[in-house]
């Protein structure tokens, strides 16, 4: 079970195995799931529409935009960012679940409220990842910086891109879209927490429990609806969020069509609704919610497979 469980009291498997976990499945996740999050930022930071219609569009479709960025970068480029991207990951899954699991637990111990509710879930999620959140953004922002850079780039390593940022933009460059990040996570980590509990107690009623095969694809399945769900009722903050964390960095951008610059949070919405209207704020909805449905679907798979592993591990030691 994702959290505290009250009826495994004594049985639960540590906190610093909590915490292994959710790195664990955090890493093996944003490797198999790469591809899809930079076509996802490529569809979010371009101003044109996402149309064939438009001469000026560089990406119209997830499979032109995947042969497009082959052709002109090579397969190197899907992974572009992936050292940010997976020291963003193994962090952010480390303290988002450890998060969890202790604010569940206090819940429980502190509360007449059930650790197992949906808006307890809903709550603790929704802290647990705003916790994560403040723990990994600097990294977030230079996974997107990668990403989001053309060729000839503008950051040859890690370390070139912490000081040149440092140097051109200042130190709070590391926390540009953080307010965005932060609305828009709540809600999204509250539902996705929330949603996969409720959804395996319908699958449970729904498919009768065969055996550890079942409960994988269990986790699987309602992983990925909870992904779907959560992305889709978010989504535009998460678009907000992207275009903020690469301001300044306008030059790198050229080469993908028109470059914007926005104030803060109100003024990027403003200029997204008054020149690509409201469809601009769903742009990327597509590769995201594919990669929404197999992300969280393989965090909640991986996560309880390596708890299950450390359980078992616990249970032939005693």
């Amino acid at each position: 079970m994702v959290g505290y469980d009250p009826r495994a009291d004594g049985k639960n498997i540590s906190k610093f195995e909590v915490a292994v976990a959710g790195s664990l499945s955090g890493l093996v996740t944003r490797a198999l799931i790469s591809p899809l999050d930079v076509i996802k930022i490529r569809f979010q930071l371009q101003i044109e529409r996402l149309s064939r219609s438009d001469p000026r569009a560089k990406y119209h479709g997830i499979l032109q935009a995947g042969r497009q960025i082959l052709q002109e970068e090579g397969p190197a480029a899907f992974w572009k960012g992936h050292i940010p991207a997976q020291l963003l990951s193994i962090g952010y899954g480390a303290v988002q679940f450890l998060s969890f699991e202790l604010l569940t637990e206090l819940v429980h111990r502190a509360t007449l409220y059930d650790a197992r509710d949906f808006s307890v879930h809903f709550m603790c999620g929704g802290l647990s990842a705003c916790a994560a959140t403040l723990a990994v953004h600097p990294v977030d922002v230079l996974r997107t910086r990668f990403a989001a850079q053309g060729e000839p780039r503008v950051y040859k390593t890690l370390r070139d891109a912490m000081v040149t940022m440092y140097r051109t933009e200042g130190p709070l460059v590391f926390y540009k879209g953080l307010n965005p990040t932060l609305i828009a996570i709540f809600p999204y980590a509250g539902f996705q927490f929330s949603f996969y509990s409720s959804l395996k107690h319908v699958y449970e009623w729904a498919v009768p429990a065969e055996g550890t095969t079942n409960g994988n694809l269990k986790n699987l399945v309602c992983g990925s609806g909870a992904g779907v769900i959560s992305k889709t009722l978010t989504y535009p903050l998460d678009l907000f969020k992207k275009r903020l964390q690469v301001g300044g960095f306008e030059q790198a951008r050229t080469a993908f069509g028109q470059v914007r610059s926005y104030r803060g949070l109100l003024d990027c919405a403003k200029q997204v609704l008054q020149e690509e209207g409201s469809q601009g704020f769903f742009k990327g909805l597509s590769p995201s919610l594919l990669k929404a449905a197999l992300s969280t679907g393989l965090v909640f798979f991986w996560y309880e497979l390596f708890c299950s592993l450390f359980h078992s591990l616990k249970k032939a030691d005693s």
